[in-house]
């Protein structure tokens, strides 16, 4: 079966494919969802990315018909440039929001990379690959003392483009990040974790296979909060 919405490959558990698909839940953007595995990345997405990483993205419009967005920074933010209803693109904090995430995709994900896969670095310890990732989450936490959220009191692109990565950095050991001094940034964390858009965002889809009948749409149906604020109280 064929579809003409745009086209997302993806990948459940790759905090880059979550927040490209954070972006187009809050964007109110559906697409044609094709989870991957890893292992056996179909031939149709490598024909059109052969880097063969996720997310990808594959638009389908008048203008730029079968164009290929590679890049999860640049999917979350086509997607709210179509339609950007909780105005996460806040124009007076986006320089800010993308030098933050510049900041976790350059330094805390090389950390965290480390940290989860310390028996594959071995020249610094595990502790000490915590610790060098830790100097982001200081600055994320002095951003949540002032704020409900990284840059004021509404939900920016900052973040859903870096919660993601602080969820995979917390699940190395929940223990030790649940002891760690950082308060805000828990609360932060835990109200993501709970949040319905999130909840959406995580479903689980049955691997894509070329040829098959069953086109999932991402997301299935309108976002809905149910009368759930976009505004944690603290």
């Amino acid at each position: 079966m064929t579809s003409s919405l745009h086209c997302l490959y993806s990948f459940r558990r790759c905090p880059y494919a979550m927040r490209a698909r954070l972006g187009l839940l809050f964007a109110e953007v559906q697409v044609e969802l094709r989870e991957i595995t890893l292992k056996n990345k179909p031939a149709q997405m490598l024909a059109i990315s052969p880097k063969g990483t996720v997310p990808i993205l594959q638009v389908f419009d008048a203008t730029v018909d079968g164009a290929v967005i590679e890049e999860s920074r640049e999917i979350m933010a086509w997607a709210l440039e179509q339609k950007d209803p909780q105005g996460l693109l806040d124009a007076k904090v986006l320089h800010q929001a993308n030098t933050l995430i510049e900041q976790n995709d350059s330094q805390f994900k090389h950390w965290l990379d480390r940290y989860k896969y310390a028996d594959r670095h071995l020249e610094m310890t595990q502790t000490e690959y915590r610790q060098q990732g830790e100097a982001f989450l200081q600055v994320l936490e002095e951003l949540l003392t002032k704020n409900l959220y990284l840059l004021g009191d509404r939900v920016t692109i900052a973040d859903i483009g870096i919660m993601p990565f602080v969820r995979q950095f917390a699940h190395v050991d929940r223990d030790v990040f649940y002891s760690l001094p950082y308060p805000k940034l828990r609360l932060w964390l835990q109200n993501w974790l709970e949040h319905p858009f999130f909840l959406q965002a995580m479903t689980k889809f049955q691997p894509w296979q070329e040829g098959g009948d069953d086109v999932v749409v991402f997301p299935s149906s309108p976002v809905l909060l149910d009368g759930v604020s976009l505004h944690h109280p603290q």
